[in-house]
């Protein structure tokens, strides 16, 4: 994806009493975890030793229930475990059950480091290894154990990992969706290339920096919040690189548009009236069935309301209309187009625990994903042709780039949009899918500001609007200023205000916005100051995203997701991304998700046509560097010593671990035989001319090493031949010509390339769209 403006649940909680605001840690979900798995392996063997048979029940249970919280059921197998396990295993799951939901639960404890099947032997009996070895292998090539963006987890196979010939993949889109795939398909071994239209990553999830170099405030313009930390994937990732979380804070004040605060008792009243009005309507497309699949959620609400005789004062209304907006947020969608019958399909997957920002803005998860994967960037695909050969993919300009598979990860609205061409064209079921299924909008007005004038123990306040049609225009602000660095505060606008606002020039919406902040805060004696930066989005008028998130639109079903997750063309063509994502649509994390999902499908792809007489479409020599890129590369190295030189692949090139390239340039005359005897005097004016030229020039000799070896190399003396001796002889490193560098390195070369493009777009000035 390419994910979307994340909605912050279904039904938000607002009533909770707040606390002081705190740093949110998800290694605090696992205490209980760590308590009972202790610090080594060592130690759980000694603690299920001396277990009691009560104790081991309960952590039978605890383990049960993080596996619940993972997707799993408790009690039975998932469809694609059955064919793993013999007759007997697979009639009699228990066993079975127990030491999955142990795995599971043991890499939880420490995301941070791999958990390998031998360890998960350790703790456990050894009548059982046969179901470790099913269990682990299902979960590790599934991607719910050992994933992630730790050191522990490069963009590259393990060491250990075995040799195989190596399917090549395009990627097409670098959001969570591409760039999760993108990595899990690196590990496995196969060659990959992403391709993105924007010159980001992230798709729709993007920070932008605002307020000025010096004290740039990070602020989501789109997918913002980690939506239940229970199981999160994205909780895993921000352990993995220990950045804090905060959760959203229950206490959501609301205001009328005086500026007056709406009453406790009112507030209160309304909240219970609003959720048995959706208690009613699931009762009504129950007693309706198959009636219901024809009917909004809109029309049904609002028979639902006129037939009860509820709300009837103006401020009544006002409040309720309130909630309805922001149930339009929660799916970016006008009521009058979602479903009755199946808008809250994904209620019943929805990840526990509390809603958080994450410190810094979620760019950090981004970059950290794209870390040693090969991106191309400004590469706007026109048209995907697939077949039982291979994919071609062509990009805007008329590249053309070839490979056995295609993961194709763009949002649902450039899919409705028809600007990508499929050749042939999609099967008649998912095209019925694209058309049937909603993907609404959501916009924001983000706004930095010298100093936070609002009440710094709240993260979210809402504001009413006398309008019924403008309901959800400014209906709630969210404050970043504990995660930002900035006094920054995002307005949201939804349902059919959203598709107004793109019509509005952004100096005329920043005038209205800072009007309702004026017109709460001025009668408490509050100061509004203008802001120091402002960005308006308009995500519906991007051609790249065409919308915010996927929605279950009237005559659409949950089942829709599933038939866009097809693949198509015998395992050729695959998809991605939140609206594929049945359990977790609307969602970064489903996003996420997604992409792992489909590596683990395209690795058996790759693997069952191993030996397939099937053509191979060779991804190096459509993506070959072009000549002279590696000279370009080392034009700016970094690092730099006697005839060595170093570049990086990673985002942070002093990381020791990074993968890079070593260049060693020598000069031809060392090439020469060396028994060839020695001119002298006036001899060496008669030297043939080819061995005169041959003298004069250079090259160069490539070797893949990490940071930490170049940086053996540099501190290793002056002597050149010792360095050479010790890459060679003591470090073991092969080196390597240019034909070959660029063959065998074509992946590498590319990471390194689009590391150095994205480093220098951290470091250039950002040239935002403003209203100021």
């Amino acid at each position: 994806m390419s994910t979307s403006p994340t909605p912050q649940q279904q039904r938000p909680p607002r009533r909770a009493a707040s606390a002081r605001a705190s740093s949110y840690d998800e290694s605090l979900v696992d205490a209980e975890l760590q308590a009972y798995l202790g610090n080594s392996p060592s130690r759980r063997i000694k603690r299920l030793r001396r277990l009691s048979a009560d104790e081991r029940q309960r952590e039978t249970d605890t383990e049960a229930q993080i596996a619940l919280s993972l997707g799993f059921p408790i009690d039975e197998l998932l469809p694609a475990e059955r064919p793993l396990l013999a007759a007997p295993d697979a009639d009699a799951p228990n066993d079975y059950i127990v030491v999955r939901n142990h795995i599971l639960a043991s890499w939880r404890a420490d995301p941070r480091v791999p958990l390998p099947r031998a360890r998960v032997l350790e703790t456990v009996a050894a009548s059982y290894d046969h179901l470790v070895a099913a269990a682990h292998g299902f979960l590790s090539r599934e991607g719910h154990v050992n994933f992630g963006v730790s050191a522990a987890f490069p963009a590259a196979p393990p060491a250990d990992a075995p040799q195989r010939p190596a399917a090549s993949v395009l990627v097409v889109g670098a959001g969570l969706a591409g760039l999760a795939a993108a990595r899990q398909l690196l590990r496995f071994g196969l060659r990959v290339l992403v391709l993105e239209g924007r010159a980001r990553p992230g798709g729709r999830v993007y920070t932008s920096r605002l307020g000025g170099d010096q004290a740039a405030a990070a602020v989501e313009l789109g997918g913002s919040i980690i939506t239940g930390i229970h199981g999160n994937p994205l909780g895993v990732l921000a352990r993995q690189l220990g950045i804090p979380l905060h959760k959203v804070r229950d206490r959501c004040p609301l205001y009328h548009p005086d500026g007056r605060t709406v009453a406790t008792r009112l507030d209160r009243s309304v909240d219970l009236v609003f959720n048995r009005l959706l208690d009613h309507a699931t009762s009504l497309r129950e007693s309706l069935k198959d009636a219901a699949e024809k009917i909004s959620l809109g029309e049904g609400i609002e028979t639902l309301r006129r037939l009860y005789h509820v709300l009837r004062s103006e401020e009544e209304r006002e409040v309720l209309d309130w909630h309805l907006a922001n149930l339009e947020f929660s799916n970016a969608g006008c009521l009058s187009e979602l479903s009755l019958a199946h808008w809250d399909q994904d209620d019943q997957y929805e990840m526990g625990g509390d809603h958080c920002f994450l410190a810094g803005g979620n760019s950090r998860l981004v970059h950290a994903l794209c870390d040693g994967v090969p991106v191309l960037y400004e590469k706007t695909v026109e048209q995907i042709q697939h077949g039982e050969d291979g994919v071609s993919v062509t990009v805007e300009g008329g590249q053309v780039f070839q490979a056995d598979m295609a993961l194709c990860t763009v949002p649902l609205g450039v899919l409705k949009s028809g600007s990508i061409e499929f050749d042939p064209k999609l099967p008649e079921n998912k095209l019925g899918a694209i058309q049937r299924l909603g993907f609404g909008l959501l916009n924001k007005v983000a706004m930095v500001f010298p100093s936070v004038f609002w009440d710094e123990d709240i993260d979210t306040f809402g504001c009413l609007n006398k309008e019924s049609s403008k309901r959800g225009e400014f209906f709630l602000f969210y404050s970043y200023h504990t995660v930002s660095g900035g006094a920054v505060l995002v307005a949201l606008v939804a349902g059919e205000a959203a598709l107004e606002f793109e019509k509005v020039d952004p100096v005329v919406t920043l005038h209205r916005v800072l009007g309702i902040l004026r017109g709460i805060y001025g009668p408490k004696g509050v100061t509004v100051p203008d802001p120091i930066q402002s960005v308006c989005t308009r995500w519906g008028s991007d051609p790249l995203c065409c919308g915010s998130y996927s929605h279950i639109r009237v005559g659409s079903s949950g089942t829709d997701y599933d038939i866009l997750a097809e693949s198509v063309s015998d395992d050729r063509l695959f998809f991605a991304g939140e609206a594929t994502n049945r359990a977790y649509p609307a969602t970064m994390h489903g996003a996420l998700l997604s992409g792992l999902r489909e590596a683990s499908r395209i690795l058996r792809a790759s693997e069952s046509r191993v030996n397939s007489d099937h053509k191979k479409y060779a991804l190096q020599k459509s993506i070959r560097p072009p000549d002279g890129i590696l000279e370009d590369l080392f034009t700016e190295p970094d690092l730099e010593f006697g005839r060595f030189s170093f570049v990086s692949s990673s985002m942070t090139p002093d990381d020791p671990e990074s993968e890079g390239l070593l260049r060693i340039t020598l000069e031809k005359h060392l090439l020469l035989h060396p028994e060839k005897p020695v001119l002298e005097g006036d001899q060496k004016d008669q030297k043939p001319a080819a061995e005169k030229k041959a003298a004069q020039e250079a090259f160069h000799l490539y070797a893949t090493v990490s940071r930490e070896q170049a940086n053996q190399l540099q501190l290793a003396g002056d002597d050149d031949r010792a360095r050479l001796a010790l890459l060679c002889k003591d470090l073991g490193v092969k080196l390597m010509g240019y034909d070959f560098t660029c063959d065998v390195g074509n992946s590498l070369v590319l990471s390194i390339l689009s590391a150095r493009k994205a480093r220098k777009r951290l470091q250039r000035p950002k040239n935002s769209k403003v209203a100021q």
